[in-house]
């Protein structure tokens, strides 16, 4: 009979181990807005690498983050696109401007934007061995459309 108890313990452990996997290595894809249509070349396009890069999922929820460095122009886009190397690209509307993040303050004609990501993929990208390139401030990069008039956003 002890047989059926380490035969239990052992299916409850793969189910885990399946979830977990499942969890880590398959992203919920809840972009609002088309990603291919705000990269279509025959708009034009305008990117931006991180100025800092913060890596530290195990302090928790919104502790994986890159700071942008934008110009002012860029305030009324109408969405932009978040890529982060290995972890995919993410489209999301501007969702406020800052002057100051964590000791780095926006020069003149621009704002800052602090963009995450989710401590999941953060997870995932460390297991994978991408730790360095996680906190490389190259492997973050801000789209923004460039040539978009009012419009043309109806495509997103």
């Amino acid at each position: 009979m002890w047989w059926k108890h380490n035969y239990i313990t052992f299916i409850l452990l793969l189910l885990l181990t399946s979830l977990t996997t499942l969890y880590l290595w398959f992203p919920v894809d809840d972009s609002n807005c088309n990603i291919k249509a705000v990269l279509r070349p025959r708009f034009g396009k305008y990117d931006v690498y991180a100025t800092k890069v913060v890596v530290q999922p195990w302090l928790g929820e919104h502790q994986v983050y890159g700071i942008f460095m934008v110009p002012d122009k860029y305030k009324d886009a109408p969405f932009f696109v978040l890529t982060v190397k290995g972890a995919g690209s993410n489209c999301e509307k501007p969702f406020g401007t800052l002057q100051e993040v964590d000791g780095i303050f926006a020069e003149p004609g621009t704002h800052l934007i602090r963009d995450y990501i989710r401590t999941r993929t953060a997870f995932r990208l460390i297991l994978q061995g991408m730790y360095n390139e996680l906190k490389d401030p190259q492997s973050w990069k801000l789209t923004y459309p460039r040539n978009i008039t009012p419009n043309k956003t109806s495509e997103f």
